[in-house]
């Protein structure tokens, strides 16, 4: 596990009048390999035709990668790849790849792409390895990649973006030629001296909205932006299920309150039992406001201690949908599901003893099980928010 956490966050906007957006924004953990891909890939044009071109490079551009393919010749399998018009001509699509391994180490390849911000202690980073590959095949002569390779530390930002946000503005009286590459850089750093600890998703939304902005409020060209924030990270344990043996409630109570950071409980009776190991009183909250109508408790040091496998089944839910532009309420279920985004490494003890008010012959053995609910909690948690995740069964 690294020293720090990376947070990573992704804006993007389809220009005023198409339905889907031409750049496409894609993402593996192999966890195994502690690696990290993400690549974003802008389709010539606009609409379902670029979406497609995007999306097709995209994912090769990802799977070639995590076989640890060599860029140059993963491109031209790429280009090769995509479809030609009635001329012969190979249609177009842009792309940048972004490794990130678990000891620090980033490598970014660009094919026509911006160029990545990247910004150390307030000031415009150059990595000293930056170098050029052609790519392969004779009817790619004259192409190349840009590559660099650094190791983060702790506060680096790397922001990265199609060319609807460099050539935002492209026209009008004050930037003819576009925002260009200079003015996002400079419009990051200052966006960082105003608030250095901006998250992620902020400052993606802030560059992706400024590009708006230029363009009248109305796009021209598919914009995206993404932002990889290197950070101390932020903790949280989510408890649901008391242990399968009874006499390890006690242990299992204790190792619970001994834990620094915020504390969930997912379950009356596990609640309970924590409360009666360590001397507390739990209290019924009345929840007027409750969407789902999920039953909320009060237990001293907890941060917050709802029902069981009915609130952790709507956690799920709400992860698979989730929307960062939707404002979620205070229900103990997105109550959860806020703590976990904005938390980092995640901590799960998950008890198996099983509650019988809740077993139902005749439902599926994977919705009535709670260890099968929260293994698709963590894996969305690590694939979909990059989040680290230790889950302990008792």
């Amino acid at each position: 596990m690294s020293e720090f956490h990376i947070e990573i966050d992704f804006a993007q906007k389809q220009p005023s009048g198409q339905i889907v957006c031409g750049d496409v924004f894609i993402s593996k953990l192999i966890k195994e390999d502690g690696r990290t891909i993400l690549v974003l890939s802008d389709g010539i044009g606009h609409g379902v035709k670029a979406n497609v071109l995007a999306t097709m490079t995209a994912t090769m551009a990802l799977n070639y990668t995590a076989l640890y393919k060599r860029p140059e010749a993963a491109a031209r399998i790429i280009m090769e790849a995509l479809p030609r018009d009635s001329e012969g001509i190979t249609t177009y699509a842009t792309f940048t790849i972004i490794e990130l391994e678990s000891d620090g180490m980033v490598r970014i390849v660009n094919y026509d792409n911006p160029k990545s911000v990247i910004v150390r202690k307030g000031v415009p980073f150059t990595p000293t390895k930056e170098y050029l590959l052609n790519i392969t095949g004779v009817e790619n002569v004259g192409k190349v990649l840009r590559c660099r390779e650094f190791r983060a530390m702790k506060e680096d930002r790397i922001v990265f973006m199609s060319d609807g946000i460099t050539q935002s503005g492209m026209g009008n009286a004050k930037m003819r030629m576009g925002w260009g590459q200079e003015n996002v850089e400079e419009f990051v750093v200052q966006q960082l001296s105003r608030s250095g600890d901006i998250s992620a998703r902020k400052l993606s939304k802030k560059v992706l909205n400024k590009a708006i902005q230029n363009d009248g409020f109305h796009l021209l060209d598919d914009a995206s932006c993404g932002v990889i924030y290197f950070r101390d990270p932020r903790e949280m344990l989510l408890v649901t299920g008391p242990p399968f043996f009874k006499v390890k409630d006690h242990d299992f109570s204790y190792r619970i309150k001994d834990y620094k950071g915020v504390k969930i409980v997912c379950g009356g009776t596990t609640a309970e039992i924590i409360a009666r190991e360590l001397n507390q009183e739990i209290e019924t909250e009345i929840s007027l406001g409750d969407r789902y109508a999920l039953p909320r408790y009060s237990l001293a040091g907890f941060h917050l201690v709802t029902e069981g496998i009915l609130t952790i089944g709507k956690v799920e839910e709400l992860l698979e949908n989730f929307d960062s532009e939707l404002r979620y309420g205070n229900s103990p279920a997105e109550e959860i599901v806020k703590q976990l985004i904005q938390h980092d490494r995640i901590v799960v003890l998950v008890g198996t003893r099983i509650n019988w008010a809740h077993h139902d012959p005749e439902q599926p053995i994977e919705m009535e099980i709670r260890k099968f609910v929260v293994k698709r909690i963590v894996k969305l948690l690590e694939e979909k928010f990059f989040k680290e995740v230790v889950v302990n069964f008792y």
